[in-house]
């Protein structure tokens, strides 16, 4: 199999309170590869930086926005594939032989599977729904996988979005590719954090909510306005 430099890309705010445990859990799963960097791209305002700073990956300090700190991460990458990574999701330990599997075999984009760090029931359900092919079971959380040449040819995230930027760029990838956009059978975990703070089933609520609105058109300022309200 071909070895692509693979880029991690991952966007960081104010997030000193986990950084540094999941930069150690990712470079635990690495460091056991070859050609693969990790970028952090961040905007805090805390000691988020300063953590990063003492792991052998890049720092690029940007402008606040997911959409630009995930593009502003990838102008620095040398990788034929970019995987975009949350700071508090984990990837498999198969994930870098998954990917590069899957754009050996033509998957040009992709996401993988999802777990929560947490065993409720409840929260079990949300995760075995993103098995499916449909834009509502779709998010950020999953990561994302693209060709660079890809990521370049739809010109990145568009930062004029400061929420949905992750639907976004799957529904140009797919009208892109076709609507080829390969979901990795791997799971990645993240965090359950926001579920626990929120409540696990208003929250979902909530991100339905958002999807609902952003697919009847609802403009940016609305729809950040109602998150902001509804989630702490």
């Amino acid at each position: 199999m071909e070895q692509h430099l693979l880029s991690i890309i991952i966007p960081t705010y104010n997030e000193e309170a986990i950084i540094a445990g999941s930069l150690q859990a990712l470079l635990s799963i690495t460091e056991k590869k070859e050609g693969v960097e990790i970028i952090v791209s961040d905007a805090s305002t805390d000691r988020t930086a300063e953590l990063v700073s003492a792991f052998p990956v890049t720092l690029c300090r940007s402008a606040k926005g997911r959409s630009r700190q995930m593009n502003s991460g990838a102008a620095l990458a040398r990788g034929e594939i970019l995987y975009f990574l949350h700071a508090d999701t984990l990837p498999p330990e198969t994930f870098i032989d998954d990917i590069r599997s899957a754009v050996a075999s033509g998957k040009k984009a992709g996401c993988f599977r999802m777990d929560f760090d947490d065993d409720n029931a409840i929260m079990a359900i949300y995760g075995w729904f993103t098995r499916f092919p449909i834009m509502l079971c779709r998010g950020g959380d999953q990561s994302l996988f693209l060709e660079h040449s890809l990521f370049t040819a739809i010109e990145g995230f568009d930062e004029n979005l400061t929420i949905m930027e992750d639907i976004d760029i799957i529904a140009r990838i797919k009208r892109r590719l076709q609507l080829q956009f390969h979901i990795i059978e791997s799971h990645v975990t993240t965090s359950s954090r926001k579920f626990h703070a929120n409540g696990i089933i208003r929250l979902q609520f909530i991100f339905g909510t958002i999807h609902l609105m952003y697919a009847l058109g609802f403009g940016q300022e609305s729809i950040l306005r109602y998150y902001r309200k509804n989630i702490a």
